[in-house]
């Protein structure tokens, strides 16, 4: 294997835009790294789920289909 071909591999501080802040390691260059997002307040992690209402289309979505009610097993059972 040839030598000195490949980055160094250094300890980097990620800051995320909630404020968490932990050290990895990375062959980035850098001695910071900005994030948007991380584990500590992405959705899949965290359990929460932030739904973007663009021009009222959930509520559009919500009052269409109101009315419509799935029938649960045990009314079909009764039906019969």
């Amino acid at each position: 294997m040839k030598t000195d071909i490949h980055p160094q591999y250094q300890d980097v501080q990620v800051t995320c835009s909630c404020g968490n802040q932990f050290v990895t390691r990375s062959t980035l260059g850098k001695e910071k790294l900005l994030l948007e997002v991380c584990s500590s307040c992405h959705p899949f992690y965290t359990g929460t789920q932030k739904i973007v209402d663009t021009a009222g289309r959930v509520d559009r979505f919500r009052q269409k289909y109101a009315s419509r009610v799935t029938a649960k097993p045990e009314d079909e059972a009764k039906s019969k």
